[in-house]
């Protein structure tokens, strides 16, 4: 069993824009510990989000993130003999982690050309609070107001 907890590392903040929630983001982008590659991508698709938007494409991404981090969601757990889905809050960090993931994933998934192009569309659509990675937030919303009942089971 592990002593004590893990210290979480500070990370850099991003050439371009400065800020460290990019680097995280583009870390869940990497594919194959190839950072550069994910610089290329992210920095693309927010110049294709600043051509097809209205406003500057990091305010799109910062929008777009803030529209898909879930409040809660829901973890298993087993009470004599039955499963039960217990709503739970999320942390700040995991709420990030899952914001940035479902984003990615759902790009991922788009019709497009590029990745560049298909993360630019899906930044797009959740700035609007529409596409897949919105859908996903409030598909767990939905899953935890449903089973609000459980809540006292949470430890």
């Amino acid at each position: 069993m592990r002593k004590g907890n893990v210290k979480q590392r500070e990370l850099q903040p991003d050439p371009r824009f400065g800020d460290p929630m990019v680097t995280r983001f583009v870390n869940s982008l990497m594919d194959s510990g190839k950072k550069s590659v994910a610089y290329k991508i992210f920095y693309n698709a927010v110049d294709l989000a600043t051509e097809r938007g209205e406003e500057d494409g990091y305010e799109t991404w910062k929008k777009a993130l803030e529209n898909v981090t879930p409040a809660v969601e829901v973890k298993s757990r087993r009470v004599g003999g039955s499963t039960f889905q217990i709503p739970i809050p999320v942390s700040s960090r995991r709420k990030t982690t899952l914001g940035c993931s479902w984003l990615i994933n759902t790009a991922r998934k788009r019709n497009g050309k590029t990745m560049a192009d298909k993360l630019a569309n899906e930044m797009i659509a959740a700035a609007k609070g529409e596409g897949a990675a919105v859908k996903k937030k409030e598909d767990v919303h939905r899953m935890a107001e449903a089973n609000k009942a459980f809540a006292h089971y949470n430890r």
